[in-house]
């Protein structure tokens, strides 16, 4: 098993978790209250903000070609992600401008920052792999039963070219991290604090623009 595979089985408690929690059921079946995800989105376009700066980061840290084209490639997706959450804005009258993290969306992103500041490459993707392959379990779960107002979201992280972006991080997660505690502790960490995130969520903190 690669070390991707196995830190993800490592965290399949946090990956259950969060595929059950209200939240993420409310966006399945089309149930979940339009402010809830109206928040949900000005939270997270603030946090794909952060995400790029450190795929940025890996970018500028890559040691070959290979790896500078594949994270370069990473950016293009997010960017392209931050358009959809522009759209969700632009739906449900929020000024992504003007947001203000929630203390989750915070502890995340500082996260990511500081990981990305101060860790080798290998643990800059252990630290963004779980963001990703968590994103993509979650679509490919739901795909097939939701309904509502919230299939384009759902549709959109099953598709297989966001799975063929995951699957691209866990490569370059093997290929550049060595199997060391920490390692383990940045992608257990992110898989908590994606927990954590979609808590925030449906708990009402986190705040639109």
């Amino acid at each position: 098993m690669s070390l991707a595979r196995r830190l993800w089985a490592d965290s399949a408690d946090l990956a259950q978790a969060t595929l059950a929690h209200p939240f993420v059921q409310g966006l399945a079946d089309g149930s979940l209250p339009r402010e809830r995800f109206a928040g949900y989105v000005a939270q997270d376009a603030f946090f794909l903000q952060a995400f790029a700066r450190a795929y940025a980061t890996a970018v500028v840290r890559s040691p070959d070609r290979a790896g500078l084209e594949a994270f370069a490639d990473l950016l293009a997706g997010v960017r392209e992600e931050l358009r959809l959450h522009d759209g969700y804005a632009a739906r449900e009258g929020v000024d992504l401008a003007g947001v203000e993290p929630a203390p989750a969306t915070s502890a995340y992103t500082d996260f990511l920052l500081a990981t990305a500041a101060t860790a080798g490459l290998g643990e800059i993707c252990a630290a963004m792999t779980p963001c990703m392959r968590l994103y993509a379990h979650l679509g490919q779960s739901l795909a097939g039963r939701s309904a509502g107002t919230y299939v384009e979201w759902v549709t959109t992280y099953a598709d297989p070219g966001f799975e063929q972006l995951a699957a691209t991080l866990e490569e370059l997660l093997d290929r550049y991290a060595a199997d060391t505690p920490a390692v383990a502790r940045a992608y257990r960490r992110a898989m908590e604090l994606e927990l954590g995130f979609f808590e925030s969520a449906w708990s009402a903190e986190g705040r639109r623009g």
